[in-house]
């Protein structure tokens, strides 16, 4: 058993983050980094992920779209052929397309199905063959607050970010007696790049002040914690659930 003071060493571990050339995957590659993980960057974009590279240290690039499965199966590949293992996967892609019911197009519903769940179906199922063997591993998806929640005119990503809570479910109950543990992240209101003119919208602002607890936009750094801690050894015996890092938004009317 780990004593409390390297409860959150992550200094044998080997980490994949998708989504980490910017926003929330970036802040969580950063973080594991720091806590002494050696961390493989995913996405699409090589030459921003060779800058997050050169930024934080303890990574490494590893540019593939999380869409196209037989990439992903060559990225895992990767990992274990210089590393020797992977413990630690974070699905941090996700994309999001605001439309009323009646005029988003069925298309429209698969490609986000796919980039937001299906994609982690897969990645989650090549991360967790090595982490059997090893008899340790820590699954990690990014939904949302849009999980347990509804609004108008957005039905097809609440649809993704339920069925992603779903699964995170199904592979702890399937993958917990070999060592692995799943769970969610569900980030609140964050100011990232995806969210710029939000963030730069007064009225947005006001609101969040009055609808969440804290009063305010996240900021991407503080979703990094949450990572740390179901990566880590202190989170042995936590699987299969959804902490939700939003400010207090879910707690209160």
């Amino acid at each position: 058993m780990p004593s409390p003071a390297t409860l959150f060493d992550l200094g044998a571990r080997t980490a994949l983050v998708t989504g980490a050339a910017r926003g929330l995957g970036r802040a969580i590659a950063q973080a594991l980094a720091a806590h002494g993980a050696r961390v493989w960057l995913g996405g699409r974009d090589e030459a921003a992920l060779q800058s997050v590279a050169e930024t934080i240290g303890h990574a490494r690039p590893l540019p593939f779209d999380v869409t196209d499965h037989a990439a992903t199966r060559a990225a895992i590949a990767r990992v274990l052929a210089v590393d020797g293992r992977l413990d630690i996967v974070v699905n941090a892609v996700g994309q999001r397309r605001r439309e009323p019911l009646q005029a988003l197009p069925a298309q429209a519903l698969r490609e986000m199905l796919e980039s937001n769940l299906v994609a982690a179906w897969h990645l989650c199922r090549e991360a967790s063959e090595p982490m059997r063997r090893q008899g340790h591993g820590r699954l990690i998806n990014i939904t949302s607050i849009a999980g347990p929640l509804a609004r108008a005119g957005d039905a097809a990503y609440t649809t993704s970010k339920g069925g992603l809570e779903a699964m995170t479910r199904a592979l702890a109950a399937e993958l917990g007696p070999h060592g692995i543990t799943a769970n969610a992240i569900a980030p609140g209101y964050f100011a990232t790049e995806t969210n710029a003119a939000m963030v730069d919208d007064p009225g947005v602002a006001d609101w969040l002040q009055r609808r969440t607890s804290v009063g305010r936009w996240g900021r991407p750094e503080e979703i990094a914690a949450a990572a740390v801690f179901l990566a880590s050894d202190a989170a042995s015996y936590v699987t299969g659930q959804v902490v939700a890092v939003d400010g207090g938004y879910l707690a209160h009317f």
